[in-house]
């Protein structure tokens, strides 16, 4: 049985090597991820998976691992930040309030059983100051990630309250995962 990772994310290939399981194949499935008019963070997060997970093709002895992760403020989701701006309006909006980290994890069984889970994960930031602002988006940590942040990096700092999949805020809840890729027959330790 072969793995392919529906992902060229190297945060979640790490989070994947934590449990011990490392994908025989790469696949970056090029899927439309623009939320759907009115769609709750939640089923969102959990279309995309899927999507990603049906988009790679794959053989008869192959299982598909693909996995969204989104941050919530409220109904609202904050995808990635298009540009510095951008960035600034998700932090301010983040700033001292709690937020949801919602993390969809899929996996599409040699058995053609689609397996899935969503992890929602609370996070709250500090009350965010306008230099620590600054100093987050002059990073350029913030880029290119859900809800404009990493938390396993330096916005690490402003989380005073965490409960929840940290992994998944990361990009993978590798307990759900493993869960997941055991149910679907993958041999792990």
């Amino acid at each position: 049985m072969k793995l392919v990772l529906a992902s060229s994310s190297p945060r979640r290939r790490e989070l994947l090597g934590r449990i011990g399981a490392v994908p025989d194949r790469i696949a970056s499935p090029d899927i439309d991820e623009t939320p759907l008019p009115g769609e709750l963070p939640r089923a969102y997060v959990l279309r995309i998976a899927l999507g990603k997970a049906a988009a790679v093709p794959r053989a008869a002895d192959e299982i598909v691992l693909a996995g969204d992760t989104t941050v919530a403020a409220g109904r609202r989701i904050l995808g990635k930040p298009e540009d510095e701006a951008d960035l600034r309006r998700m932090l301010a909006l983040l700033s001292g309030r709690r937020h949801h980290c919602f993390s969809a994890v899929c996996v599409a069984g040699i058995d053609g059983k689609v397996r899935h889970r969503v992890t929602d994960t609370i996070v709250a930031f500090k009350r965010l100051t306008a230099d620590e602002i600054d100093w987050y988006v002059a990073s350029g940590e913030g880029m290119g990630k859900a809800g404009g942040y990493a938390i396993q990096g330096r916005a690490e700092c402003f989380v005073r309250y965490l409960s929840g999949s940290h992994s998944g805020v990361v990009g993978l809840p590798v307990y759900e995962t493993r869960a997941l890729l055991l149910g679907a027959g993958y041999p792990l330790g």
